[in-house]
């Protein structure tokens, strides 16, 4: 039964390579991002040319995968102290990172089925320990929600094998949480405190001593201060400064 072009885009974008290695080890990479499929089906696509049967059905591809139950859309908890008003309490909501957890059904196939599925597994267990140990994310595309910038978290990748099948470890659970602080929200964040610095924002007033506040990057102004005792003069006796006013030179009284 042949499949529409909608549905290989699903089984694609959702079942067969919806996690994306970003950063890491795929910086060097045009456009920064390793889709999952490359890691595995690279194997199966050199075992199926070798073998003369490249051509491969999607539904025979070596991982399918599917979002657990649990994903988070929106996650937040609430003060437990008492509240003013109801207004208070709508605001003392504090922001929990998103998590979402993948199941990959990775069962052996074929003749050369389990030797496949060690090399493979080998291959991908290596490739993101050195992703997560490079500070690589990842973006996780399910079909309600589009999760970006998410790391693996706790405990990371398990075998959930259940025992209802005879072959072992055919079942992993892949975990994924997404951090409060990304790298960017920093640069955002950077970028607006340097845009107002650059805008000439004010960084806060200085008192003067003629009791007014000078213009930021304005020296204060000579008037402002009463009195200069002279440098010179004749011994025992004091003399003043000239000061400069609004009308201009003038000599203060003895």
């Amino acid at each position: 039964m042949s499949l529409s072009a909608g549905e290989v885009q699903f089984k694609l974008s959702y079942q067969l390579s919806p996690i994306i290695l970003t950063g890491g080890i795929a910086a060097a990479i045009p456009g920064g991002m390793l889709p999952i499929i490359l890691l595995t089906q690279g194997l199966s696509f050199v075992d199926g040319l070798l073998s003369g049967g490249a051509d491969l059905d999607l539904d025979e591809y070596f991982a399918h995968f599917e979002p657990l139950p649990g994903s988070t859309l929106i996650n937040q908890s609430i003060g437990k102290y008492p509240f003013a008003n109801q207004q208070v309490a709508a605001n003392a909501v504090i922001r929990q990172p998103l998590r979402v957890s993948m199941r990959m059904i990775c069962p052996a196939r074929g003749a050369s089925g389990y030797a496949l599925k060690l090399a493979t597994m080998t291959t991908l267990q290596a490739v993101i320990a050195q992703h997560n140990n490079s500070g690589g994310t990842y973006t996780i595309a399910t079909p309600s929600f589009f999760y970006t910038n998410m790391v693996m978290s706790d405990p990371g990748m398990t075998d959930t094998s259940a025992g209802n099948s005879q072959q072992r470890q055919n079942t992993y659970q892949l975990d994924f949480e997404q951090p409060l602080l990304t790298l960017q929200d920093a640069i955002q964040a950077q970028n607006n405190l340097m845009s107002q610095i650059s805008a000439g924002m004010p960084v806060g007033a200085s008192p003067s001593w003629s009791g007014t506040s000078p213009t930021v990057g304005n020296p204060a102004s000579l008037g402002a201060i009463g009195f200069i005792p002279g440098a010179t003069g004749p011994a025992g006796t004091q003399t003043a400064a000239p000061l400069v006013g609004l009308g201009g030179p003038f000599q203060a009284s003895p």
